[in-house]
């Protein structure tokens, strides 16, 4: 391994472009963190979401194959399933939207911590 004194220097920037620093600006930073955290934060969501519609999806399948697998009448293991799927659906919205919640008031109390 080479040590950290015996790296090259940094290649500057060539006549047409601008060296551009914006290490030291704490405004810029704390900004450009912001951004990331509420794009990180929506992002997750959306994950969830996606996760609670494929389980919601897999259960009703599961129910539908057990149910036809077994002989009970079509109908009966079609409705069922839909209901397993909503249910599963509505339960795991619900799940989302709660914690949402629960997140958006702990960083509320937190910001009320440290005025």
């Amino acid at each position: 391994m080479m040590a950290d004194s015996k790296r090259k220097p940094r290649r500057a920037a060539g006549g047409d472009q601008f060296a551009l620093d914006l290490s030291g600006d704490p405004i810029l930073e704390r900004m450009v963190e912001a951004r990331v955290a509420i794009r990180a934060e929506n992002e997750a969501v959306h994950w969830r979401l996606r996760l609670v519609m494929i389980e919601a999806v897999m259960l009703s399948a599961l129910v539908l194959i057990a149910g036809l697998l077994l002989g009970h009448p079509p109908t009966l293991v079609v409705r069922n399933a839909l209901v397993v799927g909503i249910g599963c659906l509505l339960g795991g919205i619900l799940l989302v939207g709660l914690s949402a919640l629960a997140g958006h008031g702990l960083s509320r109390l937190r910001g009320r911590g440290r005025s």
